[in-house]
């Protein structure tokens, strides 16, 4: 679909409460047109990445938890019939086995402000919403937390990058799939500030092909269930890599690492004409926040954009290809901060709107 926001604002995950009606009240009241589902990080460690997204890793025993631990146990015994059954549950959702493919689902207990969300929406209707958003953890992200039995990270291991990848891509297209059951299309970001560590001298053995096929694996799951697909990455990173990949959006803390967009404006330029959209992290998501007001904000986005526009980037292209978000996710915030976050958000993009609308 040729989605052109001009300005529209949406958030990043997660928020700083433990409940989810207060959640729901500040992404509703600021982000109408793209509301999301909350990540609430600070209920407890059962709203980490683990529980959430890998749970078929844990109930098919690919990932065991001991000590507040999880890890790969390839030294199980079960450890082959294991893999088997996991790909086996993979294949037939695949195929387009429903209940294959609910076994990827986020489990109630451990997202329950995406099924607030849910609940919320099939009470009161979409409202002025014309996308739903959904995220998950991003494969290097996970993959560079999450260790094997002898202390190896998952991500340089093969066999365990692919269940992850594998498990990260269907349950974005289940997210993709339910968020669109409510009567709007969905977009899914995968956040992944790990690929930050791209072109660093310590992990030299990262390859910007495994890079790129494994965000692509996760994209064409989204794209298959007629969603857009995004990445959220809050560092300067080599953004010609994202551009190149299977992705309708791109997003980034413009606000701290704007700069680092301008080595690859011919990249931009191409992702921009082919219909890619480059969501603006404009607000800090620090105490930052507090020293900045609208027009602060509106003028580093156009200091920013007029270095763009000097190297080739048309003007109206780019305003119509802009999404307006916070830096990061507000979730390890105070609640007043975050609040004056999306106020800020809310006004950056009302300004951005107008503009687009000239």
């Amino acid at each position: 679909m040729d989605f052109k926001p001009a300005g529209l604002l949406t958030g990043i995950g997660s928020v700083p409460y433990t409940d989810p009606d207060q959640a729901l009240s500040l992404i509703f009241s600021n982000t109408p047109e793209i509301p999301y589902w909350p990540q609430m990080p600070q209920k407890g460690p059962q709203e980490g990445f683990i529980f959430q997204f890998l749970s078929p890793l844990v109930s098919t025993g690919l990932i065991k938890i001991e000590n507040n631990r999880a890890f790969f146990d390839s030294e199980d015994q079960r450890w082959a019939e294991s893999l088997a059954d996991f790909y086996t549950l993979y294949m037939a959702a695949m195929e387009g086995d429903a209940g294959a493919l609910e076994v990827f689902s986020l489990p109630e207990n451990a997202a329950s402000g995406f099924y607030a969300f849910i609940k919320h929406v099939q009470e009161k209707g979409p409202g002025e919403a014309i996308f739903f958003k959904g995220h998950l953890a991003g494969p290097l992200t996970v993959g560079f937390q999450l260790k094997d039995d002898k202390g190896r990270l998952a991500y340089y291991e093969d066999q365990l990058r692919d269940v992850l990848v594998k498990t990260l891509a269907l349950n974005a297209r289940w997210q993709a799939q339910k968020l669109s059951s409510l009567g709007r299309p969905a977009i899914i970001f995968v956040d992944e500030p790990g690929i930050s560590i791209y072109g660093k001298s310590g992990y030299i053995t990262v390859t910007r092909e495994m890079i790129e096929k494994d965000l692509n694996e996760i994209a064409d799951q989204i794209h298959a269930a007629g969603a857009l697909a995004g990445v959220h990455s809050c560092d300067a990173i080599d953004w010609s890599i994202l551009y190149q990949c299977h992705l309708d959006i791109v997003n980034l803390d413009i606000y701290n690492f704007g700069e680092s967009l301008l080595p690859f404006v011919q990249e931009l330029k191409a992702f921009i004409q082919r219909g890619g959209i480059l969501a603006q992290g404009i607000v800090p998501t620090n105490e930052k926040a507090f020293a900045e007001n609208c027009e602060s904000l509106v003028k580093r986005l156009r200091d920013l954009w007029d270095q763009l526009l000097i190297r080739g980037i048309s003007e109206r292209d780019l305003l119509m290809r802009t999404m307006i978000t916070p830096a990061c996710g507000t979730g390890l915030l105070d609640q007043d901060l975050a609040v004056h976050i999306y106020g800020l958000a809310r006004e950056v993009s009302g300004v951005v709107r107008e503009l687009a609308r000239v």
